[in-house]
């Protein structure tokens, strides 16, 4: 019987989309977090009769045939950009992105990783890195014996020290945007890669081509949405449940069949 099958995929897609809203759940107080959606698409069918198939010999035409699915397959897992609110934090070295764009990172393995994640910090030799300690490119110093740090929405690295009247520009943070951000891979600790999906990553200063701006001392907030979440979670719970139903009615006329004499 094919319903025991079939609502065996629909029971396993429900599970993958319970799966992916915890995922967002768990992620809700995340910087920079942008929630993942769980698509899917039917499986192949079953041609029993084509549409347009002959079923006489005067030319009779059937008008829509007798196709059974197979049921239903993941098709993809994939995140949904935006923008999140901005939460004041008051660091010097804390920087939201406002619209397009992601920080480039290098990575230990000096491949480029890419984050909105912009809590910043300042290593041991005076880089700006991540949280992670991962470098920010391009690479920009602090001098010991800077008092302040001033950055301008541009991305410019500005330094103020004492007995200096004008501050010392130390450098400038770029964007990097994508033709295509859904493609980007993610790797976790709020890390993508490029990928061929997303295409190669143009760099530019903040505020061009298309790119967002920077705001020093916000962070960017999760822009998961905890009402839809929880309401899509009772959707999959309930479609689960539906689809239990179906085997247990499959079951129960496959005892039927056995029954008769």
């Amino acid at each position: 019987m094919r319903a025991l099958s079939i609502a065996a995929t629909g029971m396993n897609a429900q599970q993958m989309r319970v799966e992916v809203i915890s995922q967002n759940l768990a992620n809700m107080s995340t910087t920079g977090y942008n929630p993942r959606r769980a698509e899917f698409a039917d499986l192949p069918y079953q041609q029993v009769a084509r549409p347009g198939t002959i079923t006489s010999a005067d030319g009779t035409m059937m008008p829509t045939g007798i196709q059974l699915g197979l049921g239903v397959r993941p098709s993809s897992v994939t995140f949904m950009p935006g923008q999140g609110t901005l939460k004041s934090t008051g660091g010097q070295l804390d920087v939201a992105i406002e619209g397009n764009g992601y920080l480039e990172i290098q990575l230990p393995s000096g491949i480029s990783g890419y984050t909105r994640d912009g809590e910043l910090k300042r290593n041991a030799d005076g880089m700006i890195v991540t949280a992670a300690g991962d470098a920010v490119i391009p690479n920009i110093v602090i001098p010991d014996d800077a008092r302040s740090v001033q950055i301008n929405a541009n991305g410019e690295v500005w330094a103020s020290f004492v007995n200096v009247v004008q501050p010392q520009l130390l450098g400038q943070i770029t964007l990097a945007g994508f033709p295509n951000e859904k493609g980007l891979e993610a790797i976790g600790g709020n890390l993508f890669l490029e990928t061929p999906a997303s295409g190669g990553a143009f760099v530019s200063t903040p505020g061009d081509q298309g790119l967002g701006t920077l705001r020093q001392g916000y962070l960017e907030e999760s822009t998961v949405d905890s009402v839809r979440e929880i309401t899509d979670l009772i959707e999959a719970q309930r479609g689960y449940e539906l689809n239990a139903k179906v085997i247990t009615a499959a079951d129960q006329m496959l005892g039927a069949t056995t029954q008769i004499r």
